[in-house]
């Protein structure tokens, strides 16, 4: 089975809240909420990768001594297994804007199991909300 790797970054405001974004219509499990992130390319750091992924994505410049590594999660699918890295982030510069027209919102931890999320994304909540309190 082929192992795909994927990294993810819950950005954390002044109130403790998280940042999700909603997948895009066209794109596999579109319509649910997920931690910002995505996939490595070839011959780069997960760290890089989410500071390329985050710009894309909000718009938004991550230093690589600002994201904390906190859990991960691994997670078979049909054809592929997925193993992400989840990453914290508190320090960020810019205001996050969805740049790929994706919906996206503030949530309290606690509030994250009330969103349709994929399946890999749900052994993530349990860290956060330890963390980050309900």
């Amino acid at each position: 089975m082929k192992l795909t790797l994927v990294v993810a970054c819950a950005l954390i405001d002044a109130d403790n809240r998280v940042l999700v974004t909603q997948r895009p219509e066209g794109k596999a499990l579109a319509g649910l909420w997920e931690f910002p992130g995505g996939k490595l390319e070839a011959g780069e750091r997960p760290e890089m990768a989410l500071i390329r992924e985050l710009q894309e994505e909000l718009g938004i410049e991550v230093q690589e001594p600002c994201l904390a590594p906190l859990t991960f999660a691994s997670h078979g699918y049909d054809g592929f297994h997925l193993l992400m890295p989840l990453y914290i982030c508190r320090r960020w510069e810019g205001l996050p804007r969805p740049a790929e027209g994706q919906a996206m919102k503030w949530v309290r931890p606690g509030r994250l199991r009330d969103l349709a999320m994929p399946p890999a994304d749900l052994p993530l909540i349990p860290p956060l909300i330890d963390l980050l309190g309900p």
